[in-house]
């Protein structure tokens, strides 16, 4: 970053009020009467009937349209662990997105704790304020234990977006490019580098989609991740198989697809060439990918890529998912969101990819004709029509896989037909 850049954004956090969220009244507070009426005595009613019928929380309250974004700081963007409070900025920029994109409130939660067992506890005493938790920035392995604990004993949607979001997001964009090569998911030879929450839950998702374990290679900051390793945890030993391959590069020659969930320049142009035909490459590290799309297609003519920047096509950014997963899930009052959720989220980004641009669209983005192929292949954040497509397939979902609390809303577009 430069200093140019780096002083606009200070200046842009600091100007008055400090930071990038606040909270408004959405009723009237005008008169004696208001007052009356928005507290003691009036707010008694609300209080008796939701003791009589918790279910009307969701009536009488903001609870249904309120998500924490929460975290502890331990693995915050490229940063690492910066700790809670360092934390802030992040979670306060992910409700500025899931208010501009799905229009629900968040509150930002940093939680000092010690331990992942305390975190758990904070989050689940949590539980009766809102309708939702979205896990943010919190290292691996422990965000699995986490994720799977709070899903557990809450009867609220949890989601890790860091790892949930991101699979939703490289999955969808994945079919698209496999597509667009002549591929088949599965029998793709996929190398993912990077062992942590985004990877690891992708390798996952892609399983469910119909991709072959057999076909996976893993590499994590020590080389391959292979059966003789000793020093694997549980959430990679399902990938850990009988091979001779130790490095990346080793990994890389024949690979159909290589995503990146790493660090930046760790792939370079000769890796690239050793792939097989028409190959895919996914490196989303930011924000210096693992190998910049200009040396990656000097290297390679048949490649199709994305990245995680905004500046080049196809850009895997989580905005296309986690505010829309929610939005679904709440307006059906899902009692968590589970694979067949994320899958609907899948499809819907995939189709949504293959539609004609509107035109507002192009004038978003500065251009005169846009459509599906190797430069376009995942939905561009400001499509306006990802506020329909994602929560109508994820409501769907929710209802048919019988966690939802509500009906399919009426005010969505006809319910989309389940995904194969």
């Amino acid at each position: 970053m430069t200093e140019k850049t780096r002083e606009a954004a200070l200046a842009y956090h600091a100007t008055s009020p400090a930071g990038k969220i606040a909270i408004q009244p959405t009723k009237p507070c005008n008169t004696q009467g208001d007052l009356a009426l928005a507290y003691t005595p009036g707010v008694a009613e609300p209080v008796r009937a939701i003791a009589a019928s918790p279910e009307d929380a969701y009536r009488y309250t903001a609870k249904g349209n309120l998500v924490a974004v929460v975290s502890d700081g331990t693995a915050v963007l490229g940063l690492g662990n910066v700790g809670p409070l360092a934390s802030k900025p992040v979670l306060e920029g992910k409700a500025v997105l899931f208010k501009r994109f799905a229009d629900i409130d968040v509150f930002d939660l940093e939680i000092k704790a010690s331990s992942a067992e305390q975190f758990i506890e904070v989050v689940a005493a949590l539980e009766p304020t809102f309708g939702g938790i979205n896990l943010e920035d919190i290292a691996a392995p422990a965000c699995f234990a986490i994720e799977k604990a709070l899903s557990e004993r809450l009867s609220i949607p949890v989601f890790h977006d860091d790892q949930h979001g991101t699979a939703v997001i490289v999955c969808a964009g994945l079919l698209n490019a496999l597509e667009l090569q002549g591929k088949s998911l599965k029998t793709a030879r996929i190398v993912c580098l990077g062992a942590g929450a985004a990877g690891l839950t992708s390798l996952h998702l892609l399983m469910s989609l119909g991709a072959a374990v057999e076909n996976m290679i893993l590499v994590d900051s020590r080389g391959v991740v292979h059966s003789e390793r000793t020093d694997l945890n549980r959430y990679k030993q399902p990938f850990a198989h009988t091979t001779p391959l130790r490095t990346l590069a080793e990994a890389m020659n024949g690979a159909d697809v290589f995503i990146g969930v790493a660090a930046a320049d760790l792939v370079d142009a000769q890796m690239i060439r050793a792939m097989a035909p028409r190959p895919v490459v996914f490196a989303l590290a930011n924000p210096v990918p693992e190998i910049l799309p200009e040396v990656a297609h000097a290297a390679r003519g048949d490649l199709v890529m994305a990245t995680g920047r905004s500046d080049y096509p196809n850009q895997v950014n989580n905005v296309l998912g986690f505010p829309f997963i929610f939005r679904g899930a709440l307006d059906v009052r899902a009692r968590q969101i589970n694979q067949a959720m994320q899958l609907g989220a899948v499809h819907a980004l995939s189709a949504l990819a293959k539609q004609p641009i509107p035109r507002e669209v192009l004038r978003a983005y500065g251009l005169d004709h846009l459509e599906f192929g190797p430069d376009y292949f995942i939905p561009k954040p400001l499509d306006g029509r990802l506020r329909e497509w994602v929560p109508a397939a994820v409501a769907a979902a929710a209802v048919d896989t019988g966690v939802a609390q509500a009906p399919y809303p009426a005010h969505y577009p006809p319910r989309p037909a389940p995904s194969a």
